[in-house]
């Protein structure tokens, strides 16, 4: 097998599977109401989404999947800006602002 006939098994895999598991959890519960220690777990989901999605890239970003201080340094500023004024615009530009001057400002 070549290596695009490889990458298009993978691709359409992995959308035939996201595409079962989210008609399994809607043609299960369907029009059912869903309990509310269930509701309660779901809301939690779309904020454990993003962590879990940043997290490997600030951990494994230096070369050869090393940590790369200044990266780690950057994200402990946006959650530090993020838990002191609540806003998320402010977190991402102080991350960012923190980023730029660490790798231009530092080398």
């Amino acid at each position: 097998m070549s290596d695009n006939a490889t990458l298009w098994t993978v691709i359409i895999g992995l959308g035939v599977g996201s595409f079962l598991l989210r008609l399994s959890f809607q043609g299960l519960v369907g029009d059912r109401p869903l309990t509310e220690c269930l509701l309660r777990h779901l809301r939690y989901t779309a904020v454990a989404i993003l962590p879990a999605l940043v997290a490997p890239l600030v951990v494994y970003s230096g070369e050869n999947g090393s940590t790369d201080i200044t990266r780690v340094v950057a994200a402990l500023a946006t959650l530090g800006v993020g838990m002191w004024t609540r806003n998320v615009f402010a977190a991402i530009g102080a991350g960012a602002v923190t980023l730029v001057v660490l790798v231009y400002g530092f080398g």
